[in-house]
């Protein structure tokens, strides 16, 4: 279990004693971080603001969902990936296939070139999730995209039985899930966040649309 200090001063060496990753996955991460560093002067990949805290604040939230996916998980889905939190970082970890959905052309540009030099079992969709052709998914993620109703909605299409959601939440999670409930039925697990006090991880499965009778 990670239990993370707020630290102003939070880096590699921490984020290595927090997670316990190899050293050679730490060196694939810092090759990761430092090309995020390079592009993110030219293009908006994180917040300026959290550069300096990129261990903790993009690298250390991606990596605590690590523990939470099935030991037989082996095909995951990162939707609206961004600047590659969390799927690059699960990719880098060991999750043998990844897919990275990411409508802007800039951002899969930065994308494959970080999965290229992490050599990280990831194939980016430079699409819209819509558009993605549907295939069997053992895990969805996704960070800072929606709320958690329209994340139901757009992995709905990608959703087998045995599928598992991990989507790390902000302090008005309780907001959203009341909301998802009024289209959903849904079993959740929400595990206190260990990269950020007031955030919370969902561990959504058993997922069933409302139909229209159920919903008055």
């Amino acid at each position: 279990m990670f239990h993370v200090k707020q630290s102003p001063a939070y880096g590699f060496e921490a984020f290595l004693k927090e997670t316990g990753v190899s050293r050679e996955t730490l060196a694939r991460l810092q090759v990761y971080a430092d090309l995020l560093a390079l592009w993110n002067k030219k293009i908006n990949l994180v917040g300026r603001s959290t550069e300096g805290e990129v261990w903790q604040r993009h690298m250390l939230d991606s990596a605590q969902l690590f523990p939470l996916i099935p030991s037989n998980a082996k095909v995951l889905i990162d939707l609206g990936s961004g600047a590659g939190f969390p799927g690059l970082v699960l990719a880098i970890m060991g999750i043998p296939e990844v897919h990275l959905v990411e409508s802007d052309q800039r951002k899969c540009a930065f994308l494959r070139e970080a999965a290229r030099i992490t050599q990280a079992p990831a194939t980016i969709h430079a699409k819209r999730i819509d558009e993605v052709k549907v295939f069997p998914i053992d895990v969805i993620t996704a960070r800072a995209l929606a709320p958690v109703a329209d994340l139901l909605d757009w992995s709905e299409r990608f959703l087998t039985e045995k599928t598992i959601l991990i989507f790390p939440k902000g302090q008005n999670v309780e907001v959203e899930l009341t909301d998802a409930h009024k289209r959903w039925r849904i079993t959740v697990d929400q595990r206190p966040s260990r990269s950020e006090s007031r955030g919370t991880i969902l561990c959504i499965n058993e997922v069933r649309r409302v139909q229209p009778e159920q919903s008055s």
